[in-house]
């Protein structure tokens, strides 16, 4: 019997032999005495010492954050500087270093990182960031974030979360109360993607709630109501859910992009008539492209008519709730049975920040989504078990995201953010006027909300609306010039085709960080990289 090879342990007082006896080999394990007591001790210390340096990784913590202030919340926010430095993908995965590696770096390097990250991520706090439904920044909401991670916590026991499962319900109730509902029920969801799914699982639950436990096989077929303007999610929730993107049936829209309650009553009885089972209508307060708002109340008359759940996607449009000017946009609102809204879009709440408010009262959410786990959810707690809400939710590990909008609605109070709602719609008017005023601006229609549709018809294009190839030579306009913006780092803005429209611009005006000089950028910016196309 002869070692082959030994290996001492550094960390703990072992010998790793491997020995070959006959042609076998073993490896064998030897506990060794260690050399005297004071190698014992320093194993033994350090097995009683964090492996993490909290000195030197608070002050890690505090380096980073200069760098955000700086590269971020500074930089990112000063129109003299650029919303994005635009680099192409391979070269910005060289710059970035991104190979993850078994050994770690040292603390001026990993700040560099810190650097490299905010200087090559796109500023979407910048004033002229105009792509999204999200955009700017609420330093009240952004601290409300920094304190929800550091807590790191889960909000679905009482005693994980005492804070935010109390302010939760707070923030639920102060928005519920909004779209006119004394009473009611709501969960924070991960997006308005998932708040529109938990309205097509309830629904289902509430008329079939065998499909708990018996599954699709139990169902008829089920159809959905939508309109062909209403956000993707729809149709990826029916699919999601087992009822098939085939049964989502789409109801005519007008000029504006808003449902025709005539067209969805036909639409439903026919439906029924073909022996499927209407379960849902999802209307759209604010569609993402248009900006369009559906007709709440008449819809409600069709759902009352054909007891049929009322959901509203308001993910976009929710927050005109908060202005006495515009809250007529979502009249009728109060009659649906569930909706969708995203505090993170014109509130600036920070993503994500998505709230799905119920009229239920009788405890659906939970009856539709609970598994009882015993290890979370022990029966014989000391505290009220009615405060452990993680069985309203699909998940188990739910982010808090109540604090950042609690925080900021807090600050500038339910008048502070009607103003920020109001103040978008000045803009969006102020900006109007200012293209109707201008050769090669053509408006969609005009904006019901803060979304600004329009065409730039570059010079080459003027009065060739006639010709056989124009429609194709503008499809290619907004391409190239927002190629241009972006690798030049001035601004951003969104493009799309919409059924036969060829692609145009879409404006959306609500950070509270943007003046009307920015809106006159905007126009300028447009017409400088255009205006050789």
């Amino acid at each position: 019997m002869f070692p082959s090879s030994c290996k001492y342990s550094e960390l703990y007082p072992v010998l790793f032999l491997t020995l070959s006896i006959g042609g076998i080999i073993l490896n064998v394990i030897v506990i060794t005495i260690a050399d005297g007591q004071g190698r014992e001790a320093a194993k033994l210390h350090d097995l009683n010492e964090p492996l993490i340096d909290h000195a030197e990784g608070q002050d890690f913590l505090n380096e980073a954050f200069k760098v955000i202030m700086d590269e971020v919340l500074c930089k990112g926010t000063d129109v003299k500087q650029k919303v994005c430095e635009w680099k192409e993908p391979d070269e910005l995965a060289l710059l970035l270093d991104l190979e993850l590696r078994a050994t770690g770096e040292t603390q001026h390097r990993l700040l560099q990182r810190v650097r490299d990250v905010a200087k090559y991520s796109t500023k979407t706090c910048h004033p002229r960031f105009f792509n999204q439904q999200f955009a700017g920044v609420d330093y009240h909401s952004l601290a409300g974030q920094f304190l929800t991670d550091a807590l790191n916590t889960n909000i679905c026991t009482y005693e994980l979360g005492p804070v935010f499962v109390l302010m939760e319900a707070e923030v639920l109730r102060g928005l519920r109360q909004l779209v006119g509902w004394a009473e009611g029920d709501g969960i924070f969801c991960p997006g308005g993607s998932i708040s529109n799914m938990y309205a097509v699982n309830l629904a289902r639950y509430q008329l079939f709630p065998e499909v708990k436990t018996k599954g699709l096989c139990s169902l008829p077929k089920l159809t959905i109501f939508t309109s062909p303007e209403s956000h993707f999610s729809v149709k990826k929730g029916a699919a999601f859910l087992g009822i098939g993107t085939d049964n989502v049936i789409l109801v005519k829209v007008d000029d504006r992009g808003r449902m025709i309650p005539e067209d969805l009553d036909e639409k439903i009885k026919l439906a029924k008539s073909q022996g499927a089972v209407p379960l849902l209508i999802s209307c759209t307060s604010g569609t993402t492209v248009r900006g369009a708002f559906d007709p709440l109340d008449h819809i409600a008359d069709v759902c009352e008519r054909h007891k049929l759940w009322m959901h509203v996607d308001a993910a976009w449009g929710g927050s005109v709730l908060f202005s006495k000017q515009h809250t007529h946009l979502m009249k009728g609102v109060d009659r649906a049975n569930s909706i969708a809204w995203n505090p993170h879009k014109m509130l600036l709440a920070g993503l994500q920040c998505s709230a799905f408010l119920l009229k239920d009262t009788t405890n659906l959410l939970k009856r539709c989504h609970s598994a009882n786990a015993t290890y979370l959810f022990q029966q014989d707690k000391f505290y009220d078990m009615n405060l452990d809400i993680g069985d309203k939710s699909v998940q188990c590990s739910r982010r808090v995201d109540c604090l950042k909008l609690w925080l900021m609605w807090k600050a500038v109070g339910s008048d502070g953010l009607a103003e920020r709602v109001d103040k978008a719609f000045i803009h969006v008017r102020y900006l109007v006027e200012q293209m109707k005023k201008r050769e090669g601006f053509q408006l969609l229609a005009e904006p019901e909300f803060v979304n600004v549709c329009f065409w730039y018809i570059p010079p080459s294009l003027r009065g060739k609306e006639g010709n056989a190839d124009y429609h194709d030579r503008l499809a290619k306009v907004a391409p190239v010039i927002k190629e241009r913006m972006m690798k030049q780092g001035t601004m951003m803005v969104g493009y799309q085709p919409l059924g036969d429209r060829v692609n145009f611009f879409r404006m959306v005006v609500f950070s509270p960080l943007v003046s009307q000089k920015d809106m006159d950028f905007f126009l300028n910016e447009i017409e400088r990289l255009g205006s050789d196309l």
